[in-house]
């Protein structure tokens, strides 16, 4: 079942609960794949890497949000982009500890022969393939600067 089924089905659950929350996040995610595969030039199906990038994106904005409405002391405003930003996380794949990210990361450096902040690069581009959608780029460009400066 495709990322558009999943939400598609999810959207009649909410409609059915009357989960006002719920379905502005599922709407949200419904766009945004429309707008990907208009904007790629026809109806073609999106890849699982362009799915999960695309639900990363929508996570983020919406954690991003949230930090500037709690900021601005607006908790009327955060909680409601919180709440969205849980909904549209329970269609990703279920993120790694930090632990498992560090491991990933000494194991890649160790493979590649990586040895300094010039080799950044080419690590976070292997890792961030390998762990495409379970870690935070940010956290990851963390992890992988504390280990390169060792």
């Amino acid at each position: 079942m495709s990322l558009q089924d999943d939400v598609m089905t999810a959207m009649k659950k909410a409609m059915k609960e009357k989960d006002q929350t719920a379905l502005a996040a599922l709407r949200a995610i419904k766009s945004a794949i429309l707008l990907e595969q208009t904007s790629s030039g026809g109806s073609e199906e999106l890849t699982e890497e362009q799915e999960l990038k695309l639900l990363q994106k929508l996570v983020k904005q919406r954690k991003d949000s949230a930090a500037i409405y709690l900021e601005q002391d607006r908790k009327d405003l955060a909680l409601p982009e919180i709440d969205q930003a849980e909904v549209i996380s329970q269609f990703l794949p279920e993120a790694l500890s930090e632990e498992e990210i560090e491991r990933i990361v000494v194991m890649t450096i160790d493979e590649i022969g990586a040895q300094g902040m010039k080799d950044m690069g080419k690590v976070m581009g292997i890792v961030n393939k390998e762990l495409a959608g379970r870690a935070d780029g940010k956290t990851i460009s963390t992890i992988v600067k504390a280990k390169l400066t060792q």
